[in-house]
């Protein structure tokens, strides 16, 4: 299996402390987490700003972006991968995405309450 590359927003308390989850669940090393915010901007492999705007991840050579890029993270680790491989299936990869775009419409207010909760 290809290392899978996955880019994060390190500048989000709530990206923070999800990527620092799927750390500790990826024990066999299998995802390369690049925090977006501090690499060159030659190493990114699109805008930065978008980039951050949603979920990015590389699985064998393919860009992926939203639902598509956590169920390639999900694969990759052993306790998620029944829901990666379940994101196949296009209409199930479809609903997920749907979820993510809602959760893209609250994400701002959840990043305020994780940045209070990492002040306290």
């Amino acid at each position: 299996m290809s290392q899978l590359i996955v880019w994060h927003d390190g500048a989000c308390p709530l990206c923070r402390r999800e990527i620092a989850l799927m750390r500790r669940l990826d024990r066999r090393g299998a995802i390369r987490f690049v925090d977006a915010t501090l690499v060159a901007d030659r190493s990114c492999p699109i805008d930065r700003a978008d980039l951050l705007a949603r979920f990015h991840a590389c699985e064998n050579g393919n860009l992926l972006s939203g639902a598509a890029a956590f169920a390639a993270m999900w694969r990759a680790i052993p306790l998620l991968r029944p829901l990666g491989l379940a994101a196949r299936n296009p209409r199930m990869l479809h609903l997920l995405e749907k979820a993510y775009r809602a959760f893209l419409r609250v994400r701002p207010r959840l990043q305020r309450v994780a940045a209070r909760m990492s002040r306290a």
